[in-house]
């Protein structure tokens, strides 16, 4: 095997020249000491001959001091990087060409929020710390064979190691901290020292496919909340209601399309009018407004027509809701995708600012930006106060945002009005929307990548797939066979052809296998499965994915890190963990999967033995919190696997004689 180490045949690579126009991060928080600031330094030198360093260490330094952070600018290869066609890339295995493809793909212009930070979405979920890990990454990609597994940690390729066909090829973890230094400023000070690398969920796992991937779980949220709290019928879309949120970015440009799909009207309020031109050139938001006035008008035309319809306000969220308050205007659902996990690092706009003006003080005042977010974060909140107060159904939609305005000071929020340990007082999405709904009985976002970026493969698998749905066994299975039905003309690819459709354990696998059967008839190119982390078991995070899990087990990470470990015990090509993701450092701990489809028997076996684990073993977890629909899911799951699977199910307390043992005991 050749030495693998960053080429410098030619000397170092030109500095490459920056595009107008392509979105750039703020500079990150930076409280380095003058020793840490020389560790940082060192550091980042160690991918870099010893005869550069004096050339590159006043440059990685300016990074450092003006950008928080240090990128590596001049190792990023020159112009847009996206995901070609699998067979365009080198390699010694499909795994390893197909990583490159994912890689790729997080990091086009058209996907990436920040891409020349390396930053795919959520403000700052990044695939790597640096352009020099990304480089090095890429060439043990191409060395990497099907007797070896690439190990990754913080995105710092740690080499590559001897294993067998059956293990996975890339193992990839994220800011996995010892507990007592688990905290933001702990880890705020490890990245900048480039140690630490911030996942998000697929981010750093390479797996994220766009805004599509939370498209599927944006419609069924909205449409699962009407149904619960409007009351409208099973069969029935969100045709006359009215959806406000904010946040036209990574993760939340998804939701103008997903309003629209639903049949409802949207109003998304979104500062960084770039983010605003992205949707609506995509096609993902109808109408452009600037005042809430012409919003709220607009809004008000097309439910009277019963017109599904997506508006973005070029504007403030709280100066939009605080127009809907003086106006009598009522709201249907409510929500905010406001990147609250980075709360004081540009994740969410105060009132009574510019985007421009919030980017130039994050640079030069963060304490006064600081102060101004609490105010808007508590103007916020009284707002939604009187909203909910008169009809208004408000959800959070897992950003953080309720923990943003409880760590701000506002104790009124939390649901005991002592801590946040209960949760707070209005629901996470998942608490009392897909948890119950979807979560428990195994539904969770399933997706795939046709490696060869053709547009008749994409087709071939999403008729496929719709061929694997019998939409007559539940509403669940109904919309996602709807959702599949007209993905096509619902035009939600953006960047290499993907897909996500919510599946149950066994509806996974019967596609999976479906797909490999393609592969394996020469009917499609490689395919590349997986699936976002927020889902059943892949992520333990109480104020999100976990946050109806009510026995007190919230706050415990094991079931992510058992799937982790169990995936990679059987044989995924791909496995990750990660610390944080949608809600922020310490706050969740994550994991996700990649398989590389290629026909193979082997692979069918990997199929039939990993993906009914990777679902079963969150839905096991809720069933053992008492989750009602889980544990009838555990009892039909048991029933069928008889012989081979057995999941523990609960026994239940009496609530009645609970309480009364205890009143004797505390009185």
């Amino acid at each position: 095997m050749m030495d693998i180490k960053l080429d410098f045949e030619g000397g170092l690579p030109e500095y490459p020249e920056f595009q107008e126009g392509v979105r750039r991060a703020p500079k990150r928080e930076f409280t380095l000491t003058k020793e840490e600031t020389e560790l940082a330094l060192k550091n980042a030198l160690r991918y870099i001959p010893e005869e550069y360093h004096k050339e590159l260490a006043p440059e990685f330094l300016q990074e450092l001091l003006t950008k928080g952070r240090i990128y590596g600018y001049r190792f990023r290869p020159e112009g847009k990087i996206t995901g070609k066609p699998i067979d365009e890339y080198e390699g010694k295995c499909t795994e390893g060409k197909a990583f490159q493809v994912m890689i790729d793909n997080n990091l086009d212009f058209d996907i990436a929020l920040y891409p020349y930070e390396l930053v795919t979405y959520g403000e700052s979920g990044s695939v790597f710390q640096n352009w020099m890990q990304y480089r090095l990454v890429k060439k043990y990609l191409q060395e990497l064979t099907t007797d070896q597994t690439l190990v990754v940690a913080s995105g710092h390729p740690l080499g590559l190691f001897h294993s067998k066909l059956e293990a996975p090829r890339v193992i990839i973890t994220n800011g996995l901290m010892v507990g007592a230094f688990d905290d933001y400023e702990n880890f705020n000070r490890a990245a900048a020292l480039g140690v630490a690398n911030y996942g998000q969920m697929t981010a750093g796992g390479w797996m994220y496919i766009g805004p599509q991937g939370i498209v599927h779980g944006t419609y069924s949220t909205l449409l699962n909340a009407g149904r619960l709290k409007l009351n409208i019928d099973e069969d029935e879309d969100l045709a006359g209601k009215l959806f406000v949120s904010s946040g036209l970015g990574g993760m939340s440009g998804a939701q103008g399309k997903a309003i629209v799909i639903s049949g409802g009207v949207g109003i998304i309020a979104e500062v960084d009018y770039s983010r605003i031109k992205t949707r609506y050139d995509q096609g993902w938001i109808s109408e452009i407004t600037n005042t809430p006035k012409e919003a709220f008008l607009l809004a008000k035309i097309c439910k009277e027509n019963n017109k599904p319809f997506a508006i973005a306000y070029h504007g403030n969220i709280v100066d939009l809701l605080q127009y809907a308050v003086e106006e009598d205007i009522h709201i249907d659902l409510l929500s905010d995708q406001t990147s609250c996990h980075e709360v004081y690092n540009g994740g969410y706009c105060p009132q009574g600012i510019t985007f421009e003006e919030r980017t130039e003080m994050l640079e030069n005042d963060k304490k006064k930006f600081k102060g101004l977010v609490d105010k808007s974060l508590k103007k916020h909140f009284e707002i939604i106060k009187e909203l909910v107060e008169n009809g208004t159904y408000f959800f959070d939609y897992g950003n953080s945002f309720m923990k943003a305005i409880y760590d701000s000071g506002i104790i009124e929020i939390s649901k005991n009005g002592r801590n946040d340990k209960d949760g707070f007082i209005w629901p996470s999405y998942v608490e009392d929307i897909l948890g119950p709904q979807l979560f428990d009985f195994g539904y969770g976002p399933f997706r795939w990548v046709c490696l060869s970026r053709k547009e008749e493969d994409l087709i071939k698998t999403d008729k496929a797939a719709m061929d694997c749905i019998d939409p007559s066994r539940r509403y669940q299975d109904r919309d996602n066979y709807n959702w599949i039905k007209n993905a096509e003309e619902n035009k939600l690819v953006v960047g290499t052809k993907a897909r996500i459709l919510y599946q149950d354990a066994f509806g996974r696998l019967k596609i999976a296998l479906k797909f490999n059967e393609l592969v394996r008839n020469g009917e499609v190119g490689p395919i590349m499965l997986g699936r976002d982390h927020h889902d059943t078991g892949g992520t333990d995070s109480p104020f999100r994915e976990t946050s109806n899990i009510k026995d007190g087990s919230n706050i415990m990470a094991d079931v992510s890190t058992h799937i982790f470990v169990g995936n990679s015990a059987r044989g995924m090509s791909l496995v990750t963990l990660h610390n944080g993701g949608g809600v922020g450092i310490s706050k969740a701990i994550n994991g996700g999967f990649g398989m590389v489809l290629d026909g193979s028997r082997r692979v069918d076996e990997i199929l039939k033995n990993a993906i009914l684990w990777d679902v079963m073993g969150g839905v096991a977890r809720r069933a053992w919190a008492r989750c009602e629909n889980a544990v009838e899911t555990c009892i039909e799951y048991n029933d069928i696997m008889k012989g081979l699977d057995h999941i523990t199910l609960p026994f239940i307390a009496d609530d009645k004689i609970v309480k009364e043992e205890v009143e004797k005991a505390y009185s």
